[in-house]
């Protein structure tokens, strides 16, 4: 599958479920308390850092507001305008714009922190260098990367989200340990390594991690 499949398979399979997605995932935050501290980690170390913080991947924007509540300059960028379209809906006051973060559009050390919240799932393995590149070059030095994702060894073909309505994307699942070499690899140092949900079917994996001064 070439870049411009799997891009355009995302986009459009975001595109239709994005109200559904809206709506399940509207008090996400409120009941997971670990969660929010592991936000609230990230969000202190990009504080440090200064400068505003890209929430990349951001769907209808939940994420990007709260960190902008923990009193981060957070904004969005999402492959999907009908995610962006709804966040800017629901979070006027704040920014978002459509973007891809294989081809990043911020500028070389723009920002002091980047969040990948749940949002590299999608990527495919030969295409996640490029994703970490592009992110350590918008950071400042020192800058900090938050990813989020579901950990496991296996990739799956989705078909059907949120609503019952129709996708078609890969999920992939990954060991915390490659995606912290894959981070080693990009040139960041892990400082935080968290497994939320270590019984569940899918773990979730926290990685926070920080470029060179």
């Amino acid at each position: 599958m070439s870049a411009d499949d799997w891009l355009t398979d995302t986009r459009a399979s975001y595109d239709t479920v994005a109200d559904s997605y809206l709506d399940f995932t509207r008090e996400a935050l409120a009941g997971s308390p670990l969660l929010r501290g592991v936000l609230a980690l990230f969000a202190e170390a990009a504080r440090d850092v200064g400068g505003p913080v890209a929430d990349i991947g951001c769907g209808p924007g939940l994420i990007t507001s709260h960190l902008h509540g923990l009193g981060l300059d957070a904004f969005g960028v999402d492959l999907s305008p009908r995610m962006v379209e709804l966040a800017a809906r629901q979070y006027p006051d704040l920014r978002f714009h459509v973007g891809s973060m294989t081809d990043l559009a911020l500028a070389d050390d723009s920002v002091g922190g980047v969040l990948a919240f749940y949002s590299i799932i999608h990527v495919p393995d030969h295409e996640v260098p490029t994703v970490l590149t592009h992110f350590r070059r918008v950071l400042r030095p020192g800058g900090v990367v938050m990813l989020g994702f579901h950990v496991g060894d296996r990739v799956r073909l989705k078909t059907e989200g949120y609503g019952g309505h129709p996708m078609s994307l890969h999920v992939h699942r990954r060991p915390v340990e490659r995606v912290a070499g894959r981070l080693r690899d990009a040139g960041f140092t892990i400082e935080a390594q968290v497994l939320l949900g270590p019984d569940d079917e899918v773990p979730g994996g926290m990685l926070i991690a920080r470029t060179g001064s």
